[in-house]
């Protein structure tokens, strides 16, 4: 393959970068691209936690294909790192091996390099270039840049409607309002997740499993569940395989002892009304390096996420037809006046089968 010019090497680390869409986090999902004369010679993505990043995977990569990377230029999705985590830093990695130009798509939001990495490269005489393709790369890691610069996972809630807004009969069956390639598209979003969350409510009336199916997957995102009483049932399937997290606002000991018995962990973050605290929630999920929150939850955990402020955008797939009289997507209002209404903007509309999904973003006003 031909690389021409800067914003097609880059392009192409951005499809390196996605490879990493399910297996990286915490880390950032990052691409690297090493090319020399318009031919590229590495190439490689950041593999899971405490293996190489994608800088130390293209040198590699040039190194087991013979080739020489000594004046080459690297194509990298986002700043090298410049300070010893699980691996050391990239950047040194990039000093010895003698590249001659670094082009970065946008600067690391981790307070530990935060241009740092770039710095160092052109102390060393390395030639760099930010920006890009940044707003690319920012989407492709909207997560680890919210918990970077927020201390808060980015809040993704799915949900699946009618064109008039009913996600299941009025006797609650809703299996299948969408279609077989909307609900696959639905499991690729639960993959790239590093937490699913539901709340008591559907667990009892679906009894669901929260995995990702439909899709590949390197693993499985953990699965939260919200439920002020503990209420849960040892027997519901959400339980099975891998341990969930429970969050509640009541200590009922011989419920938390039972569930930890069962491997499970529970924790309590009650509110001054005696419910689960949902933005207390968002930062401890954000202390333990969440960078993408998929709510998969009923209308009325979704319409608090919502009112709390927990939410970041929507995803959400309308189907064609209509239910009538049907259960709702958020439990919201009743409001007086339009100025109470959440506003939001449409991010991105697309046909996936019969179905539209559309994503769409909270704003500030």
């Amino acid at each position: 393959m031909q690389i021409q010019n800067d914003n097609e090497g880059m392009t192409l680390a951005l499809e390196w970068a996605a490879k990493g869409m399910t297996s990286t986090a915490p880390n950032p999902r990052v691409g690297c691209v090493i090319v020399r004369d318009g031919v590229v010679i590495g190439a490689g993505h950041t593999q899971p936690p405490g293996q190489a990043h994608a800088e130390i995977e293209a040198l590699r990569d040039a190194a087991a294909r013979g080739h020489e990377v000594r004046g080459a230029t690297a194509y990298v999705t986002l700043e090298p790192c410049n300070h010893f985590g699980r691996t050391p830093p990239c950047s040194d990695a990039l000093v010895r091996a003698g590249l001659g130009r670094v082009v970065a798509a946008i600067e690391d939001p981790n307070p530990l390099v935060a241009g740092q990495g770039l710095a160092k490269l052109a102390a060393h005489g390395i030639a760099t270039r930010t920006g890009v393709l940044a707003h690319e790369a920012y989407e492709l890691n909207i997560g680890f840049f919210s918990r970077m610069r927020r201390g808060l996972p980015w809040v993704r809630m799915k949900t699946a409607a009618s064109i008039d807004g009913g996600t299941a009969l009025h006797n609650g069956v809703s299996q299948w309002i969408t279609g077989a390639e909307a609900r696959a598209d639905g499991h690729a979003w639960r993959a790239r997740a590093g937490v699913i969350l539901t709340g008591i409510g559907t667990v009892k009336s679906d009894d669901p499993q929260m995995t990702v199916r439909a899709t590949d997957s390197l693993r499985q995102p953990q699965r939260v569940i919200v439920d002020s009483r503990l209420d849960i049932s040892l027997d519901a399937r959400i339980l099975a395989g891998e341990p969930c997290w429970i969050v509640a606002a009541r200590p009922e000991a011989g419920r938390v002892r039972a569930l930890q018995a069962a491997g499970h962990e529970v924790l309590l973050l009650p509110n001054a009304d005696g419910k689960v605290d949902l933005p207390a929630l968002m930062r401890e999920l954000g202390r333990r390096e969440i960078n993408e929150v998929h709510v998969e939850a009923g209308s009325k955990l979704n319409g608090s996420l919502i009112r709390e402020g927990c939410v970041d955008e929507l995803l959400v797939y309308l189907a064609p037809c209509l239910l009538g009289t049907a259960q709702g997507m958020f439990s919201l209002g009743p409001y007086d006046a339009l100025e109470q209404r959440q506003q939001l903007a449409f991010h991105q509309v697309q046909q996936i089968g019969a179905d539209l999904r559309i994503l769409a973003r909270f704003t500030a006003d």
